[in-house]
Protein backbone atom coordinates (compact mmCIF):
# COMPACT_ATOMS: atom_id res chain seq x y z
CA UNK A 1 0.00 0.00 0.00
CA UNK A 2 1.61 3.24 -0.26
CA UNK A 3 2.76 5.14 2.38
CA UNK A 4 0.67 8.56 1.88
CA UNK A 5 -2.47 6.13 2.70
CA UNK A 6 -0.97 4.13 5.32
CA UNK A 7 -0.16 7.53 7.08
CA UNK A 8 -3.53 9.39 6.77
CA UNK A 9 -5.07 8.39 9.86
CA UNK A 10 -2.28 9.32 11.61
CA UNK A 11 -2.56 12.97 10.02
CA UNK A 12 -5.91 13.00 10.24
CA UNK A 13 -5.78 12.55 14.12
CA UNK A 14 -2.92 15.51 13.91
CA UNK A 15 -5.05 17.96 12.12
CA UNK A 16 -8.41 16.99 14.57
CA UNK A 17 -6.24 18.19 17.14
CA UNK A 18 -5.74 21.78 15.61
CA UNK A 19 -9.17 21.41 14.71
CA UNK A 20 -10.53 20.87 18.01
CA UNK A 21 -7.74 23.42 19.89
CA UNK A 22 -9.14 26.05 17.48
CA UNK A 23 -12.56 25.38 17.74
CA UNK A 24 -12.64 26.36 21.38
CA UNK A 25 -14.95 23.24 22.25
CA UNK A 26 -12.59 22.23 25.06
CA UNK A 27 -10.42 24.51 27.23
CA UNK A 28 -6.72 25.90 26.90
CA UNK A 29 -6.70 23.85 30.63
CA UNK A 30 -7.86 20.70 29.15
CA UNK A 31 -5.18 20.81 26.32
CA UNK A 32 -2.23 21.62 28.94
CA UNK A 33 -3.42 18.75 31.20
CA UNK A 34 -4.16 16.46 28.58
CA UNK A 35 -0.77 16.76 27.31
CA UNK A 36 0.70 15.92 30.37
CA UNK A 37 -0.80 12.85 31.17
CA UNK A 38 0.17 11.61 27.53
CA UNK A 39 3.22 12.40 28.05
CA UNK A 40 4.18 11.45 31.73
CA UNK A 41 1.61 8.21 31.66
CA UNK A 42 0.38 6.88 28.31
CA UNK A 43 3.77 7.48 26.45
CA UNK A 44 5.82 5.25 29.12
CA UNK A 45 3.28 2.74 29.26
CA UNK A 46 3.33 2.10 25.23
CA UNK A 47 7.50 1.97 25.66
CA UNK A 48 6.88 -0.21 28.73
CA UNK A 49 4.37 -2.78 26.75
CA UNK A 50 6.74 -2.36 23.26
CA UNK A 51 9.67 -3.38 25.04
CA UNK A 52 8.85 -5.99 28.20
CA UNK A 53 8.17 -8.72 25.77
CA UNK A 54 9.42 -7.93 22.78
CA UNK A 55 12.03 -10.49 20.81
CA UNK A 56 15.31 -8.15 20.68
CA UNK A 57 18.50 -8.94 19.15
CA UNK A 58 20.95 -6.06 20.81
CA UNK A 59 23.89 -7.24 18.42
CA UNK A 60 21.63 -7.08 15.32
CA UNK A 61 20.65 -3.50 16.60
CA UNK A 62 24.02 -1.94 16.77
CA UNK A 63 24.38 -1.30 13.34
CA UNK A 64 20.98 0.90 13.38
CA UNK A 65 21.40 2.43 16.83
CA UNK A 66 25.35 3.85 15.15
CA UNK A 67 23.59 5.08 12.33
CA UNK A 68 21.28 7.59 14.29
CA UNK A 69 24.07 8.54 16.22
CA UNK A 70 25.51 9.49 13.09
CA UNK A 71 22.68 11.44 11.21
CA UNK A 72 21.43 13.24 14.98
CA UNK A 73 25.08 14.21 15.63
CA UNK A 74 25.27 15.74 11.54
CA UNK A 75 22.06 18.00 12.87
CA UNK A 76 23.06 19.08 15.73
CA UNK A 77 26.20 19.96 14.42
CA UNK A 78 24.75 21.30 11.12
CA UNK A 79 22.04 23.12 13.28
CA UNK A 80 25.11 25.35 15.71
CA UNK A 81 25.61 27.59 12.56
CA UNK A 82 22.35 28.89 12.54
CA UNK A 83 23.55 31.35 15.80
CA UNK A 84 25.97 33.25 13.56
CA UNK A 85 24.20 33.01 10.92
CA UNK A 86 20.71 34.66 11.71
CA UNK A 87 22.47 36.60 14.79
CA UNK A 88 20.34 35.18 17.53
CA UNK A 89 20.26 34.80 21.22
CA UNK A 90 20.96 31.74 23.38
CA UNK A 91 17.71 31.81 24.25
CA UNK A 92 16.43 31.54 20.87
CA UNK A 93 19.42 29.63 19.38
CA UNK A 94 19.17 26.70 22.04
CA UNK A 95 15.49 26.79 21.58
CA UNK A 96 15.00 26.53 17.90
CA UNK A 97 18.07 24.49 17.54
CA UNK A 98 16.30 21.56 18.65
CA UNK A 99 14.28 21.70 15.17
CA UNK A 100 17.89 20.42 13.49
CA UNK A 101 17.56 17.02 15.77
CA UNK A 102 14.96 16.14 17.86
CA UNK A 103 12.21 13.99 16.80
CA UNK A 104 8.83 13.41 17.86
CA UNK A 105 8.28 9.68 19.20
CA UNK A 106 4.91 9.75 19.09
CA UNK A 107 4.83 9.83 15.24
CA UNK A 108 7.62 7.36 15.04
CA UNK A 109 5.68 5.20 17.20
CA UNK A 110 2.84 5.73 14.92
CA UNK A 111 4.42 5.11 11.45
CA UNK A 112 6.03 2.22 12.63
CA UNK A 113 3.45 0.48 14.16
CA UNK A 114 1.48 1.12 10.62
CA UNK A 115 4.15 0.26 8.61
CA UNK A 116 5.77 -3.10 10.32
CA UNK A 117 3.03 -3.71 13.20
CA UNK A 118 4.10 -4.84 16.65
CA UNK A 119 7.95 -5.83 15.73
CA UNK A 120 8.69 -2.12 14.35
CA UNK A 121 7.29 -0.84 17.22
CA UNK A 122 9.71 -2.81 19.70
CA UNK A 123 12.64 -1.94 16.95
CA UNK A 124 11.87 1.72 16.70
CA UNK A 125 11.65 2.14 20.85
CA UNK A 126 15.06 0.40 21.16
CA UNK A 127 16.64 3.08 18.53
CA UNK A 128 14.52 5.61 20.71
CA UNK A 129 15.97 4.29 23.89
CA UNK A 130 19.39 4.67 22.55
CA UNK A 131 18.79 8.21 21.34
CA UNK A 132 16.27 9.75 23.46
CA UNK A 133 18.74 10.79 26.32
CA UNK A 134 21.26 11.75 23.35
CA UNK A 135 19.16 14.32 22.04
CA UNK A 136 17.94 15.31 25.37
CA UNK A 137 21.96 15.89 26.72
CA UNK A 138 22.14 18.31 23.48
CA UNK A 139 19.17 20.34 24.11
CA UNK A 140 19.80 20.78 28.02
CA UNK A 141 23.13 21.23 27.32
CA UNK A 142 22.55 24.16 25.15
CA UNK A 143 19.03 25.72 26.96
CA UNK A 144 20.87 25.28 30.39
CA UNK A 145 23.73 28.51 29.46
CA UNK A 146 20.16 30.52 30.08
CA UNK A 147 18.30 28.44 32.97
CA UNK A 148 19.23 27.48 36.49
CA UNK A 149 18.12 24.03 35.76
CA UNK A 150 21.30 21.67 34.53
CA UNK A 151 21.23 18.41 32.75
CA UNK A 152 20.29 15.62 35.08
CA UNK A 153 17.77 17.35 36.63
CA UNK A 154 16.11 17.39 33.34
CA UNK A 155 17.44 13.78 32.14
CA UNK A 156 15.62 12.44 35.13
CA UNK A 157 12.33 13.88 34.90
CA UNK A 158 12.17 12.36 31.38
CA UNK A 159 9.15 9.47 30.87
CA UNK A 160 10.32 8.22 27.87
CA UNK A 161 13.31 7.53 29.67
CA UNK A 162 11.51 5.78 32.24
CA UNK A 163 9.32 3.61 29.82
CA UNK A 164 12.34 2.60 27.99
CA UNK A 165 14.80 1.69 30.98
CA UNK A 166 11.60 -0.10 32.26
CA UNK A 167 10.54 -1.91 29.38
CA UNK A 168 14.05 -2.97 28.70
CA UNK A 169 14.58 -4.10 32.24
CA UNK A 170 11.82 -6.16 32.35
CA UNK A 171 12.84 -8.12 29.06
CA UNK A 172 16.53 -8.61 29.84
CA UNK A 173 15.71 -9.70 33.59
CA UNK A 174 13.50 -12.26 32.17
CA UNK A 175 11.09 -11.68 35.13
CA UNK A 176 7.28 -12.40 34.41
CA UNK A 177 5.04 -9.34 34.59
CA UNK A 178 1.69 -10.46 36.33
CA UNK A 179 -1.06 -10.31 33.20
CA UNK A 180 -3.91 -8.23 35.06
CA UNK A 181 -0.84 -5.51 35.51
CA UNK A 182 0.75 -5.86 31.81
CA UNK A 183 -3.12 -5.70 30.86
CA UNK A 184 -3.47 -2.50 33.11
CA UNK A 185 -0.73 -1.51 31.04
CA UNK A 186 -2.03 -2.44 27.78
CA UNK A 187 -4.63 -0.68 28.14
CA UNK A 188 -2.71 2.95 28.81
CA UNK A 189 -0.51 1.84 25.76
CA UNK A 190 -3.84 1.86 23.55
CA UNK A 191 -4.54 4.76 24.42
CA UNK A 192 -1.18 6.46 23.67
CA UNK A 193 -0.73 6.87 20.11
CA UNK A 194 -4.54 8.67 19.10
CA UNK A 195 -4.03 11.08 22.21
CA UNK A 196 -0.55 11.70 21.70
CA UNK A 197 -1.33 12.72 17.39
CA UNK A 198 -4.63 14.58 18.82
CA UNK A 199 -2.20 16.49 21.27
CA UNK A 200 0.85 17.38 18.41
CA UNK A 201 -1.90 19.39 16.87
CA UNK A 202 -3.54 20.86 19.56
CA UNK A 203 -0.03 22.29 20.20
CA UNK A 204 0.65 23.72 16.72
CA UNK A 205 0.90 27.48 16.97
CA UNK A 206 1.95 29.72 14.36
CA UNK A 207 2.69 33.24 16.33
CA UNK A 208 6.93 33.32 15.58
CA UNK A 209 7.26 32.30 12.00
CA UNK A 210 7.44 35.48 9.98
CA UNK A 211 9.64 37.01 12.72
CA UNK A 212 11.93 33.91 12.48
CA UNK A 213 11.49 32.31 8.78
CA UNK A 214 14.79 31.96 7.72
CA UNK A 215 16.47 30.16 11.09
CA UNK A 216 13.09 27.65 10.64
CA UNK A 217 13.52 27.21 6.94
CA UNK A 218 17.28 25.96 7.66
CA UNK A 219 16.51 24.04 10.41
CA UNK A 220 13.49 22.29 8.99
CA UNK A 221 15.80 22.00 5.94
CA UNK A 222 18.58 19.99 7.77
CA UNK A 223 16.25 17.63 9.63
CA UNK A 224 13.59 17.07 7.08
CA UNK A 225 16.18 16.73 3.88
CA UNK A 226 19.73 16.42 4.84
CA UNK A 227 18.64 14.07 7.46
CA UNK A 228 17.32 11.39 5.46
CA UNK A 229 19.83 11.63 3.08
CA UNK A 230 22.62 11.23 5.60
CA UNK A 231 20.24 8.19 6.85
CA UNK A 232 20.24 6.55 3.14
CA UNK A 233 24.18 6.71 3.12
CA UNK A 234 24.50 4.98 6.80
CA UNK A 235 21.78 2.42 5.45
CA UNK A 236 23.24 1.74 2.84
CA UNK A 237 27.13 1.66 4.79
CA UNK A 238 26.45 -0.55 7.98
CA UNK A 239 24.15 -2.62 5.34
CA UNK A 240 20.86 -2.33 7.01
CA UNK A 241 17.62 -4.36 5.89
CA UNK A 242 14.18 -5.06 6.86
CA UNK A 243 12.46 -3.46 9.88
CA UNK A 244 16.06 -2.42 11.44
CA UNK A 245 16.78 -0.51 8.00
CA UNK A 246 12.78 1.24 7.98
CA UNK A 247 13.36 2.03 11.77
CA UNK A 248 16.66 3.82 10.84
CA UNK A 249 15.05 5.98 7.74
CA UNK A 250 11.77 6.52 9.23
CA UNK A 251 13.93 8.50 12.59
CA UNK A 252 15.37 10.63 10.18
CA UNK A 253 12.41 11.83 8.89
CA UNK A 254 10.33 12.62 11.71
CA UNK A 255 9.55 16.09 12.94
CA UNK A 256 10.78 17.94 15.58
CA UNK A 257 8.93 17.07 19.49
CA UNK A 258 6.67 18.36 20.41
CA UNK A 259 8.92 18.62 23.83
CA UNK A 260 11.12 20.71 22.80
CA UNK A 261 8.81 23.71 23.00
CA UNK A 262 7.93 22.17 26.76
CA UNK A 263 11.41 21.92 27.29
CA UNK A 264 12.26 25.65 26.46
CA UNK A 265 9.69 27.01 28.20
CA UNK A 266 10.56 25.30 31.19
CA UNK A 267 14.22 26.03 30.53
CA UNK A 268 13.83 30.22 30.18
CA UNK A 269 14.36 29.15 26.24
CA UNK A 270 12.18 31.10 23.37
CA UNK A 271 9.29 29.35 23.76
CA UNK A 272 7.75 31.13 20.18
CA UNK A 273 10.54 30.08 18.45
CA UNK A 274 10.31 26.44 19.97
CA UNK A 275 6.40 26.07 18.76
CA UNK A 276 7.30 27.45 15.15
CA UNK A 277 10.11 24.75 15.00
CA UNK A 278 7.35 21.88 16.11
CA UNK A 279 4.94 23.65 14.25
CA UNK A 280 6.67 23.65 10.54
CA UNK A 281 8.01 20.64 10.82
CA UNK A 282 4.80 18.58 11.69
CA UNK A 283 3.42 20.34 8.72
CA UNK A 284 6.06 20.18 6.57
CA UNK A 285 6.33 16.14 7.76
CA UNK A 286 3.02 15.59 6.80
CA UNK A 287 3.47 16.55 3.00
CA UNK A 288 6.74 15.13 3.23
CA UNK A 289 7.30 11.46 5.19
CA UNK A 290 4.80 10.12 2.43
CA UNK A 291 6.76 10.97 -0.24
CA UNK A 292 9.93 10.16 1.11
CA UNK A 293 8.87 6.57 2.12
CA UNK A 294 7.41 6.21 -1.24
CA UNK A 295 10.79 7.08 -2.68
CA UNK A 296 12.47 4.76 -0.81
CA UNK A 297 10.37 1.40 -0.61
Amino acid sequence: MNPALILLPDFLLILSGFALRRSGMLSPAFWAEAEKFVYFILFPALLFRALARAELDFAASLPMLASGLLFTGAGFLLGNAAKPLFRLSQASFAAGNQGAYRFNTYVAFAVMGSLAGTPGIAVIALLCGAMVPVVNLMAVWQLSQTSQQGMLYELARNPIIWGICSGLAANVSGLPVPQPLFAAVDHLAAAALPLGLITVGAGLRFTALASHYAPLLYWNGIKLLLLPLIAVATVQLFGLSGVYRQATLVMSMLPTATSAYILAVRMKGDGELAAAVVTTSTLAAMLGLPLMLSLLY
